[in-house]
């Protein structure tokens, strides 16, 4: 898939004010400082769609961005560690659990996870949350650029263990990425159009 077209439509903090456009949503999620802004100005060739920072906790609205007039990209708060007030995280962080279990449009979501990293106790409660929510999920490994092939198979590895250690069956669906290098944009984009292609054609509501 090619995005020809990528408009910021809205920011808010409560699900019911998200747009009431009935079409697929991917929403974008992971711990404060993942590089979710940059790999989303990767996916959407723009420099600046998603505001990008040194600062973690920048994001802390539910923004939505139309793609290709067809689909949504959403960008949700990071989870975690964030330079935010507990009162302002609390907030936010129950409209993400809102989010995920009342938006009728979101059809997949992103977790975002740095591979750099050996695999964190808060990734993998996130996702047995997804799983135990039953929310459509696939994870995004990104910052490959950053070590070894290497080690990306082995922190990979080491994921795939945590996650058998807590009851999964498989291993979700995953995508490595380098945004300083456009490592995974094909491959992200080639599933989300893929799955939309299935939902258009099943799903009358959409």
């Amino acid at each position: 898939m090619k995005i020809n077209t990528a408009e910021f439509i809205i920011s808010n903090s409560e699900v019911a004010k998200c747009p009431q456009d009935f079409l697929p949503e991917y929403a974008f999620i992971g711990r404060s400082n993942v590089g979710k802004s940059s790999l989303i100005n990767m996916l959407t060739n723009h420099k600046n769609l998603a505001k990008t920072s040194g600062r973690p906790g920048k994001t802390q609205l539910i923004n939505h961005f139309k793609i290709n007039n067809n689909w949504f990209l959403v960008d949700l708060p990071g989870y975690g560690y964030a330079k935010v007030s507990k009162k302002t995280k609390s907030v936010f962080q129950q409209f993400i659990t809102d989010y995920f279990e009342t938006r009728e449009q979101l059809v997949c979501a992103f977790v975002l996870i740095d591979i750099r990293h050996e695999a964190q106790a808060i990734d993998i409660e996130f996702m047995s949350y997804m799983g135990e929510s039953e929310i459509p999920f696939c994870i995004i490994f990104t910052k490959a650029d950053k070590i070894s092939r290497t080690k990306v198979d082995s922190h990979i590895a080491a994921y795939k263990k945590q996650m058998f250690a807590n009851n999964w069956e498989e291993m979700p669906h995953y995508f490595v990425t380098s945004a300083t290098e456009q490592t995974g944009k094909d491959e992200v984009l080639n599933y989300i159009d893929e799955v939309n292609q299935e939902v258009f054609k099943n799903n009358s509501q959409f």
